[in-house]
């Protein structure tokens, strides 16, 4: 297993080392409730909680000052990488320009023109927003800064190992979210230099998951979509560069399903009150699905590699969990139009101890008797045991229920 000079443990060190000013050393947060349920000591590595809400400052900031003086710098991202290249940019005085996909995150677009950053939304993922950025750097001479496939950014990447070496007396297994492969490539090359026995596991959503197929065939496999909610590692093609490291470096590479990740979300923000985004949580995902299992007598880091996420995005996700756990139920029913109708409805509902959260006539569209009222209901349930209940409770007492 050999690596470039370029990330030499020395010279991963002393970038680690320059960018102390800039770049924030984040937490190791104990996570006892999930470490019982995943049956082995998880800790979290909240990147999610470093400057710009992503990993990316590291290698943005590795790649800013390997360039020296330059006249602009452009990059393509579907936000995190963008957010942190301005950021850097801002720092180091230089002009930036981000090429972001047309269905990127509000937040990630305000958050890099919060930074002085020149937006344009064109294309339709990030690769198609890597090829426009390259095209611009050949026509204006501004330097193109790739979001992973560049041994300068791999560099700042691998902050976030060294601090694990250094944080973690007893690491055993690090679990990665992996888009294009440059946070897996830069934290395994640190680790790989000082501790080759701790194991190293990639995660990808299943929707957009090039590197398994990529690294079983030798070769860059372009994955078919990007519609996932974990757009921060919605990457079709794994680099040029980072393939090979991947390959040599990182143990595993295992993929995780929508709703496992939409579950680990919300688990992080109710159990350890952290705002993690999609591709950050993939991490988690894995470990509560079994895709990886923890170390036996070590501890585990799921590393949070991002925390920048729409509130409509993340609120949309917590309830639709409700809903799959029992604690939010959507019915439809029917009661007399005549006055006490719905109050009748109501109170039965109060009687279930069910706390109500929205009620909606319906009068079209449906197969209703001329003095019928159709209602829809959305109910707050303690778990599934308590909706069963509620349902059973409106049942009994003569309103027909369908449960939405």
């Amino acid at each position: 297993m050999s690596v470039p000079v370029e990330l030499s443990y020395d010279r991963l060190a002393a970038t680690h080392r320059e960018s102390a000013e800039v770049v924030r050393r984040t937490p190791l947060l104990t996570a006892t409730s999930l470490s019982s349920r995943c049956g082995g000591t998880i800790v979290l590595k909240a990147e999610s909680l470093q400057r710009t809400g992503s990993f990316k400052l590291r290698g943005a900031l590795s790649k800013l000052r390997a360039i020296g003086d330059a006249t602009g710098v452009v990059a393509g991202s579907a936000g995190n990488h963008a957010q942190s290249l301005a950021y850097a940019a801002h720092s180091c005085g230089v002009p930036c320009q981000v090429f972001m996909p047309l269905g990127a995150s509000i937040s990630k677009l305000a958050g890099v023109r919060a930074f002085g950053a020149t937006v344009r939304q064109e294309g339709d993922s990030v690769d198609a927003c890597v090829d426009l950025a390259r095209r611009h750097a050949e026509e204006t001479g501004a330097v193109f800064v790739h979001p992973f496939d560049d041994l300068d950014v791999i560099r700042g990447q691998a902050g976030l190992g060294i601090e694990l070496l250094e944080d973690v007396e007893d690491l055993g297994v690090v679990v990665v979210p992996v888009g294009g492969g440059g946070l897996v490539a830069g934290v395994a090359a640190a680790i790989r230099a000082r501790r080759p026995d701790v194991r190293i596991v990639g995660v990808q959503a299943e929707r957009c998951s090039p590197y398994p197929a990529s690294l079983a065939g030798g070769a860059p496999v372009v994955a078919q979509s990007v519609a996932t909610i974990a757009d921060g590692i919605a990457i079709k093609r794994p680099g040029e560069i980072t393939l090979p490291l991947v390959r040599d470096l990182v143990d595993d590479m295992v993929t995780v399903s929508e709703d496992a990740i939409a579950e680990a979300m919300v688990l992080l923000l109710e159990r350890s009150k952290l705002v993690v985004e999609g591709a950050g949580a993939a991490s988690l995902a894995a470990l509560f699905t079994a895709q990886v299992r923890p170390a036996e007598g070590a501890t585990t880091v799921a590393v949070l590699s991002g925390g920048n996420v729409d509130a409509g995005l993340l609120a949309g996700i917590a309830a639709r969990q409700e809903t799959r756990v029992g604690r939010r139920l959507r019915l439809y029913t029917r009661v007399s139009d005549q006055p006490g109708g719905l109050a009748g409805l109501l109170a039965s509902v109060a009687e279930s101890r069910a706390n109500l959260l929205e009620v909606d006539h319906v009068r079209d569209g449906v197969d209703l008797d001329v003095r019928e009222t159709g209602v829809e209901l959305t109910l707050e349930a303690r778990g599934p045991e308590h909706a069963e209940a509620i349902k059973d409770s409106l049942i009994a007492r003569g309103y027909p229920v369908e449960v939405i």
